[in-house]
């Protein structure tokens, strides 16, 4: 099954999906004429500042949105996915990964002004929305319906794979290897945790996420900040390579191998992807939870998650890994963050990053158990909401104990499933979000102007 998996999960993430996931944001920032960097500071300041809506309906505020959707992607990619595109493809990776965060970021903002356009509130007066519902209320008819459906099954079995046990898998085994926890007390501390929280539904996830997101955030932050200052001399070098290897490939040195620019290319832009999910759809299934009666508004804030997730917290990493030299290894890039971090922070580096890892899994449950629950309303009704968040809190267990290759490989399609019916959906409803954006700074400009 593994192999049958692997092998299938190299077709749907091949080269044409990559390229379509890219040329999708790269339309939206030119449809959109680069709103990503013309409002990125006053989309910050709306969402780390301001907060919330002061008028508007919803389950959560315009932070608590944001951080749910930022739990579900600041995760094990974060530390692990970013050394090992390094690791394949040498430091040129990290610049592809800053660009499709770049583009990505419009496509996480299409995501949301569709997801909150068209959500719907369910019969426990809860809101609900994503791509399964602007495709079957957006595109419309027998085709959206269908392209909707084939979304919310793809969804609801990935959040138990990637979001799920390959997350309390990483948590449990990298506890055992700092502290020496046996994987059943971490494994039953860890699902107790996440099913308290994950029981209480998307306002008991906000509240927690609210609060977790930046501390975790700023902790790991922090720390590869000090394994930049120690080696702050190497940093202006260190971009250069980025930079110039990101256009010319990377030639053998020490253990690597060396990559060429086509392997560079692809490692960066597919794990980025897959640390931000921007084309993925799941941005749009958080914001739809936001107290707002305007999908740009939250559709701004949604689209910082893509900056602080990839152009943030995944610069940090790269950034330390390629300055210390620890990439010159070679190996699979595993442990490369460890290392990293070893260099400046000595016997406590290797906690620091199995702590952060912890941390990033942890809320990555949370923010994926929203996400398959939400599907799987959609798909069959507001009843089965609580009997699959406790199939999902079961999942936790199971998935700490396990051995996962197969079920990563198996979810990692299901990832891909999720992406091709979101990103047709994007592309037919490209004048929804265009319309709607410009309606929406048209009247931003005629208040600015005292005009009602």
């Amino acid at each position: 099954m593994e192999e049958f998996f692997t092998t299938l999960s190299g077709y749907v993430w091949g080269v044409p999906m990559i390229v379509l996931l890219l040329l999708t944001g790269l339309f939206f920032t030119i449809i959109l004429k680069g709103l990503q960097f013309r409002h990125l500071g006053p989309a910050l300041h709306l969402a780390l500042i301001q907060r919330k809506d002061p008028v508007g309906d919803g389950d959560v505020s315009h932070y608590q949105a944001l951080t749910t959707a930022l739990a579900a992607t600041v995760g094990t990619g974060n530390i692990v996915g970013v050394a090992s595109a390094i690791a394949v493809g040498g430091p040129g990776a990290l610049f592809w990964m800053w660009m499709t965060g770049l583009v990505g970021m419009a496509t996480k903002y299409a995501e949301a002004v569709l997801g909150v356009k068209y959500r719907h509130t369910d019969a426990a007066g809860e809101k609900s929305g994503g791509p399964a519902f602007y495709l079957t209320n957006g595109v419309g008819g027998t085709f959206g319906r269908v392209l909707g459906i084939f979304f919310a099954i793809a969804t609801a079995i990935a959040a138990f794979g990637i979001g799920n046990m390959v997350q309390s898998n990483a948590t449990t085994t990298n506890l055992e290897f700092a502290f020496g926890i046996p994987t059943i007390i971490s494994a039953a501390i860890l699902t107790v945790l996440a099913g308290v929280v994950i029981l209480g539904g998307i306002r008991s996830i906000g509240l927690v996420t609210s609060v977790l997101i930046p501390v975790m955030a700023l902790f790991y932050i922090a720390c590869a900040t000090v394994v930049l200052l120690v080696n702050v001399t190497a940093i202006p070098g260190a971009i250069a390579t980025i930079v110039s290897s990101a256009f010319t490939g990377t030639a053998a040195t020490g253990g690597f191998l060396g990559a060429g620019l086509m392997l560079v290319i692809r490692q960066g832009v597919a794990r980025g992807i897959f640390s931000n999910e921007s084309g993925l759809g799941t941005g749009g299934i958080a914001a739809a939870a936001a107290q707002t009666r305007e999908p740009v508004r939250q559709a701004l804030v949604s689209m910082t998650q893509t900056f602080i997730d990839t152009l943030v917290i995944c610069t940090f990493t790269g950034l330390a890994i390629v300055v210390t030299g620890v990439w010159t290894e070679g190996g699979d890039g595993g442990n490369f963050t460890q290392l990293a971090f070893a260099t400046a922070l000595g016997n406590i580096g290797p906690i620091v990053v199995a702590v952060g890892l912890a941390l990033f899994a942890f809320s990555t449950l949370l923010g994926w158990a929203y996400y398959g629950e939400r599907n799987m309303e959609y798909l069959f009704g507001r009843r089965v909401v609580v009997p699959y968040r406790l199939l999902f809190i079961a999942g936790i267990f199971i998935g700490s104990l396990a051995t996962l290759d197969a079920v990563f490989a198996f979810s990692d399609v299901m990832n891909g499933l999720m992406a091709f019916p979101n990103l047709v959906g994007l592309l037919l409803l490209s004048g929804v979000v265009l319309r709607e954006t410009r309606s929406y700074f048209q009247r931003q400009g005629m208040e600015r102007a005292g005009i009602r």
